[in-house]
């Protein structure tokens, strides 16, 4: 009896089983039985093996073979595990020596011709080996540089069965013609990668960075971007058709700071996995922009699909931005859905075939009209909904979902000045990511030493009690509680806002100011202030904004409007 063993790797959503490929030929008609809870995909790839091992100019064995995966309780899917049960076969047959296979880890489809073709999810593959002590990994040629992310790992990559035969018998490998000739696109690739899946913001799409300095007006929005940018903060934009909503939330990506390296790697694995890792850039280190339509399911949304489930946009944009524009139009079910990974930064998912745990860490960006129509204001002029249409379609969005949204901005229609005339005083948004930068460093630095990095992360509980705001900082915030008007959630949320924007002030803690600046941002109300200290009487305005002195100043703030001249006093004569 002849018998060999080597090792693969089964993907469970994004994180890796080490799986025991075992070849065993004994007397008999020659047949092949593949055993271990595999799918449809593997289940062909006795075909696929025969051919390859036969086009390397390898002799089958005429004997009856059985390839096992263990655990045979873990479900398997996919044709990586091809290159594993091609040289398991080839080692029991007496053609290569056990022993080389023994401790290697292979990953990769093979093609009728004996060709390495790649797979999705290498990097988390070769994540679970280093973690389980491997030290030599095989993957096709072009998933070689994603691979060799991971430290400690000895990354082989060839482009066929026959090289990496010769490789392991010590003979002189045959030269294999590199694939695309020619220039013409690589035909192995063909079927990995996925469109697109809304995803933007990966390394090729740089030179599509978007500025800030496009958007005419809409200067407290742009305070709102920021502060959610500095501290993690979710954002609902809402306002009328064409007041640049989504402008501004295509440019909150470009704010984020460049990812950690630990960071890089989460995002990676999520993206390897979905089979959006762009070619020849295998490391993410940049914040994704995941915008889905509104028609999207939920699981596209969440994560799911058939057998085990796979990542969704909540995963797609871990530690990026997840934008929902005319976010009334998402199914209630699906807005609902992202509660929990609002609070826990993880999506949770179980399904028949098993259940998973996939990263959800994403800032959340609303964008909503006020009405169907899109023209409703208090005013109401020129809505045509009724009070009764207005209400439900405001109702989609629950009340839940938007306890967990810390930033409530209403943006105002662009006025005409605004946008004909050129803002020289806007700024750049390499002006706005080196503030937030600023404050993401103070912020890390005084979270040194615990287990979060942003203040977004922070719980309630510790905000309260190890932190201290300063005297009478809560005034506000205690009668917003005592009247019904805040959760206690909402408080919570409260103090992070008010937290970062002392980060985005330098200073050490927040005062008074800092807190009603969070209160206003999360209301939309400016509590406490006259009508006469209100310089632009718009919901969503900031205090902050108010240059009432050199502390209240912001980069950024929006000019003081020009002082109107006193009109002549009327004469009480005239008629």
């Amino acid at each position: 009896m002849a018998f060999a063993r080597t090792c693969s790797v089964a993907l469970v959503g994004v994180d890796g089983v080490i799986v025991e490929v075992q070849a065993d030929l004994e007397p008999g008609v020659a047949a092949f039985t593949l055993v271990g809870l595999p799918d449809k995909a593997l289940t062909e790839a006795r075909d696929r093996v025969r051919a390859a091992v036969c086009n390397s100019g390898e002799a089958w064995p005429q004997r009856k073979l059985t390839v096992g995966l263990s655990p045979a309780a873990v479900p398997k899917s996919g044709s990586g595990f091809d290159l594993a049960v091609a040289c398991a076969v080839l080692a029991a047959a007496e053609r290569l020596d056990p022993s080389s296979i023994a401790d290697l880890l292979l990953i990769g489809e093979l093609g009728l011709d004996g060709r390495v073709r790649p797979v999705r999810g290498v990097l988390p593959s070769v994540l679970a080996a280093a973690d389980a002590g491997y030290k030599r990994v095989v993957v096709a040629e072009q998933t070689a540089p994603e691979a060799s992310l991971v430290p400690g790992v000895t990354v082989t990559g060839v482009r066929s069965l026959r090289q990496l035969v010769a490789i392991l018998t010590g003979a002189t490998a045959p030269e294999e013609p590199p694939d695309p000739i020619g220039g013409r696109p690589d035909s192995l690739m063909a079927g990995l990668m996925l469109p697109s899946a809304g995803v933007r913001g990966l390394p090729d799409d740089r030179a599509l960075r978007l500025d800030m300095a496009d958007v005419a007006g809409q200067y407290e929005a742009r305070r709102a971007l920021e502060i959610a940018a500095a501290g993690g903060h979710h954002l609902y934009l809402k306002g009328p058709p064409g007041a640049g909503k989504t402008m501004l939330a295509e440019r909150l990506p470009a704010l984020l700071p460049p990812l950690t390296q630990k960071e890089s790697l989460e995002v990676t694995a999520v993206h390897s996995v979905a089979g959006l890792l762009p070619a020849g850039r295998p490391l993410i280190d940049t914040a994704p922009y995941c915008a889905p339509h509104h028609s999207t399911t939920m699981p596209a949304i969440v994560g799911g699909g058939s057998g085990l489930p796979r990542p969704g946009a909540v995963s797609l944009a871990h530690r990026g931005v997840l934008f929902l524009d005319e976010a009334p139009e998402f199914p209630v079910r699906v807005l609902d859905a992202l509660r929990q990974p609002l609070e826990s930064g993880e999506v949770v998912i179980a399904r028949s075939a098993g259940s998973l745990r996939l990263p959800a860490r994403f800032l959340l960006c609303l964008a909503a009209n006020p009405c169907p129509c899109g023209r409703y204001s208090r005013r109401g002029e020129g809505c045509e909904c009724t009070p009764v249409m207005v209400s439900r379609y405001q109702g989609r969005l629950s009340g839940p979902l938007l306890d967990r949204v810390d930033l409530q901005v209403q943006v105002a229609p662009v006025t005409r000045i605004e946008l004909m005339e050129r803002d020289t005083t806007a700024e750049t948004t390499e002006t706005v990511a080196a503030r937030v930068l600023a404050a993401r460093e103070r912020a890390a630095a005084r979270l040194a030493h615990t287990p979060w990095r942003t203040n977004a992360e922070v719980p309630g509980h510790e905000l309260r009690t190890r932190w201290q705001l300063t005297a009478g900082a809560l005034n506000d915030v205690a009668r917003q509680l005592e009247r019904g008007l805040l959760t206690a959630r909402g408080l919570d949320r409260v103090l992070r806002v008010a937290w970062t924007v002392a980060d985005l002030a330098g200073r050490d803690r927040p005062d008074q100011r800092d807190v009603r600046t969070a209160l206003v941002l999360r209301t939309g109300v400016e509590q406490g202030l006259s009508l006469p200290e209100r310089p632009y009487g718009r919901l969503g305005g900031i205090p902050a904004q108010r240059r009432t002195g050199p502390d209240d100043d912001w980069p950024g703030a929006r000019p003081e409007p020009p002082e109107l001249p006193e009109l002549p006093a009327k004469d009480e004569g005239a008629a």
